[in-house]
Order: C-alpha cells, then structure tokens, then sequence
C-alpha cells in the first residue's frame, strides 16, 4: 500500500488548494479512517486539500492494517526508534504534496490519531515536518518527552485532546505531553473528555476545527 495513494478530499472552495491538511490514521487502521474528516473540517477551511496517507509498514498481527512503527517492544528506546523513523517517513510524505501544491510549510496542518497522534507531534515538533501550521494530537502522547529540549526544532500551536476513559492510551499520556510540551515553549491546549474512550467526539473535532480556521485561513 503506497503512501502516495492516499485518500484526499477538497477543496471544498473547487479552487487551487491553498493548505494542506495531512490525517495521520492510528496502529491497525490506513487512511481510509481518517478521511471522513475531512468532510467535517472542510467548513472551516474550505480551501484546504486533506489528505490520509497510508503508514508505510504492513502491522504486526492485523492482515490488512498498517502501522506507522511496531509495538512488540514497548522499550521507551524502541518506541523513540520507531517514531522517529515514522515522523521521517511522514516527512518525506508531505514535503513531496507541498512541493506539487506550491505550499510553504506554514500552510501545511498535522492531525494524528493514536499512534498517528505520536508521530505527528515528533514530526511536528522535531523538524520531520517543518514549522506546520499546527499540530492536532488525538488519544496519543509524545514519545521522548524527557529529551524534547535538546530535539525540538519548532514551536507550533498543539491540540491536545484525549477521552478519561480510553482504555488503550491512557489519559495520563496526554497529561505528560501537555507538561513537556508547556515546559520548552510550546503553545499547547489540552481537553479531556469525561466518560470518552479510545475515539473523537464532537467537542474535541469542534476544537480541531476552531485550530485549524485560526491558523490556515487568510486574515
């Protein structure tokens, strides 16, 4: 499954994209999950193109799913290792559709879910990606957070938000995330969901919505 063949939808405005907004879909999932979205958020930024790249490696354990890195060693060396080296793939992902667009990296929004959540915020913060617009984090958490002053290369407005109740990536993930990421400059706004799982609602997509309309349309 080619990362290139992603679903995209937009722009909604029927004009020349002027943002690109990249859904980054969780372990066992491809970019088909995420692409829903798109419809959702295209009201707030109707001249954004989205786009839901399929992770690069086939998962461990689920026929047919996709994984961005593999988690049958949760070591916190091997997990630094592994969304490193997805955050450089994802890189070289949206480098390549912001070079065909015309698109500098300002104009350029991450959103991840999951373990996508994980590697858009290394992507994001550490220069994978460069400078985006701002990064929407979902029931994830930022790998590495001890060593996030000595890596981090930008200082993009980050959503974080993450349901009580999620029983596969605890709250507490995103707790820890929003104080790393508070502590070396970053702007961050984090919301908790009582009685939410492992999913999105309402309020937390209305949230997303509201970042990305600051930061992607023209004043």
């Amino acid at each position: 499954m080619d990362m290139q063949d992603a679903p995209r939808f937009g722009p909604a405005a029927g004009e020349a994209p002027d943002a690109l907004v990249v859904l980054v879909h969780g372990f066992g999932a491809d970019g088909n999950d995420l692409i829903d979205l798109a419809a959702l958020w295209a009201e707030a930024v109707p001249g954004a193109l989205f786009v839901a790249p399929h992770a690069p490696e086939a998962c461990d354990g689920i026929p047919f799913g996709r994984q961005w890195f593999p988690l049958w060693d949760r070591s916190q060396a091997q997990l630094a290792v592994g969304v490193g080296s997805a955050a450089a793939a994802l890189g070289r992902f949206v480098a390549a559709e912001a070079s065909r667009l015309g698109l500098a990296p300002d104009r350029v929004a991450l959103m991840g879910f999951s373990q996508g959540a994980m590697t858009v915020l290394e992507a994001g913060l550490c220069g994978a990606v460069p400078a985006p617009a701002c990064v929407l984090a979902y029931s994830g958490g930022l790998i590495g957070a001890e060593s996030l002053p000595a890596r981090i290369a930008a200082r993009p407005p980050v959503l974080l938000v993450h349901g009580e109740a999620d029983e596969v990536v605890p709250a507490a993930a995103s707790r820890a995330a929003e104080s790393a990421l508070a502590a070396s400059g970053v702007p961050v706004r984090a919301i908790f969901r009582p009685d939410l799982g492992h999913g999105l609602d309402e309020v937390g997509l209305a949230a997303g919505a509201e970042v990305l309309r600051g930061v992607l349309n023209a004043a």
